[in-house]
């Protein structure tokens, strides 16, 4: 009962603290693109985010002051993301110069957060992100229906920004994704054979027995030291390239290959020896007896280890800390020996961002990891439950 009450707390923290994230307040402007604003030979040094708020300040039926502050106090507002579409419009299609075009996009992670109920307009203003001036065009904004709610797809289908309203999981799940790969690929193959080698042909003595306590210890040293292994070896030693999904899953498939020979080892022992006598008093070989007989009967045991040990290794952070996988990566990886990250990292990385908008994208982005382990279990248990047989 303490335990599951524990679990609840913890469960209701995350989910009510990462909610909010998938609820985003987005607004379309229609922006003219002046002439005299720009400049056709250096289109990249145009200054879009001033003529999306100089829109905005219009469509409030305000205008700039001499100073340029209203302008500035917009910007703040607006997501970096609408200036960034102007451009790729213009690059794409210089003949768009003079006209006005429809840019849609989130707003700023502050203006989202008060929105959320997250920045109150109780709260002084000197302790406040928000100006009560910006306070009063968001609610003008709101109640004039410019600024629409809507689902935060773009949670699923972008990768890391440092602006907290662009960001997403999509590079930190595809990098998970790969880094698994590596670490089944590696990890249950030679596992598993190393368990029916162990268990079925070595010959027992000393060596062995020395082989069997060190893969017993192994299962229990802490990830951190498989990191370090991971840093020594395969960096400074094979030069695998740093913070890759192929270096990863090397790491994590080291991690994994004591659980997968324990589990392996224990579901070939489950199985009869009748079964072995059987296949041999019918004049079957060792071999034959082992891999026809043995091995698909103890199979459900084998991927229910071999499971487990994967949704172990999803979940682990300091191991991949140790080998780099702790810096920035914006993109989606599109190679095995190229940067990524995963979501351990990532949650790791936005829980120590200072803008407050990054700690809900962190309970979010837990959730996200909690619900790939809990697939991953339930897999396993549907496996282990519809192949098992019973003796």
């Amino acid at each position: 009962a303490i335990a599951l009450s524990f679990l609840v707390v913890l469960l209701g923290r995350i989910v009510t603290q990462g909610a909010s994230t998938f609820v985003v307040h987005s607004i379309s402007v229609q922006v003219p693109l002046d002439p005299a604003r720009i400049d056709r030979t250096a289109l990249e040094g145009v200054n879009y985010d001033l003529m999306v708020a100089d829109a905005v300040l219009a469509k409030l039926g305000e205008k700039d002051d001499d100073f340029g502050t209203k302008s500035e106090a917009v910007k703040d507002l607006m997501s970096p993301d609408f200036g960034f579409q102007l451009l790729n419009m213009v690059k794409a299609d210089s003949s768009l110069i003079g006209k006005t075009v429809t840019v849609s996009g989130p707003l700023r992670a502050n203006a989202d957060l008060y929105f959320k109920g997250e920045i109150k307009r109780s709260s002084p203003e000197e302790e406040r992100t928000l100006s009560n001036q910006q306070l009063d065009w968001l609610d003008a904004l709101k109640s004039s229906g410019a600024v629409k709610t809507g689902f935060n797809t773009g949670f699923f289908t972008k990768s890391d920004s440092t602006e907290p309203e662009q960001a997403g999981v999509l590079g930190a799940v595809v990098g998970s994704a790969m880094m698994l790969l590596v670490t089944a690929f590696l990890a249950v193959p030679i596992g598993v054979m190393a368990a029916v080698y162990l268990e079925e042909f070595a010959p027992k003595n000393k060596w062995t027995d020395v082989i069997e306590v060190n893969i017993n210890n192994l299962a229990a040293v802490p990830s951190i030291v498989y990191g370090l292994l991971g840093l020594g070896l395969f960096i400074n030693t094979l030069g695998v390239p740093r913070s890759s999904p192929l270096l990863g899953g090397l790491v994590l498939a080291l991690m994994a290959l004591p659980t997968v020979i324990i589990a392996t080892r224990s579901s070939l022992k489950a199985v009869p020896p009748s079964i072995r006598e059987a296949a041999l008093g019918v004049g079957a070989s060792r071999t034959q007896a082992v891999f026809h007989h043995v091995l698909p009967l103890a199979m459900p045991g084998v991927m229910t280890g071999s499971i487990l040990a994967l949704a172990h290794a999803l979940g682990e952070t300091a191991p991949l800390l140790m080998i780099g996988m702790v810096s920035f990566v914006p993109g989606v990886p599109h190679s095995f020996d190229q940067a990524a990250t995963v979501l351990p990292v990532q949650v790791f990385i936005w829980e120590n961002a200072s803008e407050r908008a990054f700690h809900e994208r962190t309970a979010a982005a837990i959730m996200v990891l909690l619900v790939f382990m809990i697939l991953m279990n339930a897999v396993a248990i549907i496996v282990r439950r519809r192949f098992e047989r019973r003796w």
